[in-house]
């Protein structure tokens, strides 16, 4: 007689079932990720024009045409506020978009008379990137 080799039809189904729950696991783990990276992505994005800010304030300029004039550009991550006029207090802001738990919610640099900047944001607190306060 010959040894049959192969898999039952109930290891079969446990192995699915377990793969099921590790899916199940999973899966809002990974969009929780998802969701963090992108609002870290936003911030990444607008960061880079507090250095412009600074750097028009000190050449004496009150208004700019635009983000493109503190070097910043939309993205399908971020959505940048347009800034026209600038004070020794000012913001950049960064309206999120991708995951629909942080689309529409915005990340707001701002500066403050004696020249430092915070980070506030109004998403949630586990997808709030170290650094930024709740705002």
């Amino acid at each position: 007689m010959k040894k049959q080799q192969g898999f039952t039809l109930i290891e079969l189904m446990i192995v699915v079932a377990i793969i099921a729950i590790l899916a199940a696991i999973a899966l809002p783990m990974y969009q929780d990720y998802v969701a963090k990276s992108q609002v870290t992505a936003g911030l990444a994005e607008v960061t880079p024009g507090k250095t412009q800010y600074e750097v028009a304030l000190n050449e004496g300029k009150t208004t700019v045409t635009g983000i493109s004039d503190l070097g910043l550009k939309n993205s399908d991550r971020c959505v940048i506020t347009p800034v026209t006029a600038l004070s020794a207090s000012g913001t950049l802001v960064c309206t999120l978009s991708g995951s629909p738990k942080i689309a529409t919610k915005k990340v707001t640099l701002t500066r403050s008379d004696d020249g430092t900047w915070a980070c506030t944001t109004d998403v949630d607190d586990k997808y709030r990137p170290s650094g930024c306060k709740k705002g």
